[in-house]
């Protein structure tokens, strides 16, 4: 995990630790909350916005105490995320592939497909931001099948975190330091895909 959070940090890309779904004793999450609703795919502490870092040193310092924590990448800041459901993010990554687009850094996170691009997060005033805020959403993914815009107050489980189902989260196309692309160009291909 850790060589993972230091290329995020190389890259630019904050990131604080989260929680990991147990698969062994009375809980299935290792945070610790009784009955935790969203097991191994939160932050674990609640000051995520504030913690999250790229500073080498504090980032070592977190994941030599807990090496197993999954990694979370805030988003809004440097870059957003398109989430759609597997089916439709591998539809779309062909289609994308068959005209020479090139999509950007582009994660599997178990039946989600997670696109990376540039931020919309760019206005001077704070007010015209849009903001994605995670207590106002729906309770699980399951409520929301579509499409999801992670973007200011949200986060992502970043590639090798561990998936509650199994498995964990790998890059179909890491990303390579190139400039991300333009959220409304993959936006415009998603949408046909998604509908």
């Amino acid at each position: 995990m850790i060589d993972s959070v230091l290329e995020y940090a190389a890259l630019g890309w904050a990131s604080c630790p989260g929680a990991r779904p147990l698969q062994d004793g009375p809980r299935a999450c290792s945070c610790d909350r009784v009955g935790c609703p969203d097991q191994g795919s939160h932050p674990l502490s609640r000051a995520w916005q504030m913690q999250a870092t790229t500073e080498a040193a504090l980032l070592s310092h977190w994941w030599s105490v807990d090496p197993e924590a999954n990694v979370v990448l805030p988003t809004g800041r440097t870059f957003d995320v398109f989430d759609v459901p597997r089916e439709a993010g591998l539809a779309a990554l062909a289609a994308m592939d068959s005209a020479g687009y090139a999509p950007g850094p582009v994660a599997e996170n178990g039946g989600r497909v997670l696109f990376y691009v540039a931020t919309r997060n760019v206005s001077e005033d704070e007010d015209e931001w849009w903001s994605c805020p995670l207590d106002y959403g729906p309770s699980s993914i399951e409520e929301m099948p579509g499409l999801r815009w992670h973007c200011r107050d949200s986060y992502v489980l970043a590639p090798p975190s561990t998936l509650p189902g199994g498995g964990t989260a790998a890059w179909l196309r890491p990303p390579d330091g190139r400039p991300l692309p333009d959220p409304l160009r993959v936006l415009d291909r998603l949408a046909d895909v998604c509908e």
